[in-house]
């Protein structure tokens, strides 16, 4: 338990310790990964096109939902891109 709980304080070290553009280029990257889950969602949602599964309660906007986290995952790794190639 120990080991497993000091593995996850390190990644968690170097994630406070990085700099801003690190941090933003892995929010972008985060969001990408949640676009890309609203995708799958809205076509699973697609899949299932009967009446009674359209008019239950918990229908959700996947499209919109997707291009929010993608225009904003694309903004955040656009700005952060400079520093971190600048490091590589």
């Amino acid at each position: 338990m120990t080991k497993w709980r000091g593995t996850m304080m390190d990644v968690f070290t170097k994630i406070a310790l990085a700099s801003d553009a690190e941090q933003m280029a892995l929010v972008g990257v985060a969001l990408w990964v949640l676009a890309g889950v609203f995708v799958v969602m809205e076509r699973i949602r697609n899949a299932r096109r009967s009446v009674e599964q359209l008019e239950r309660v918990g229908w959700v906007p996947w499209t919109p939902l997707f291009v929010g986290a993608a225009i904003m995952g694309a903004g955040c790794l656009a700005f952060s891109l400079p520093v971190v190639l600048g490091n590589l």
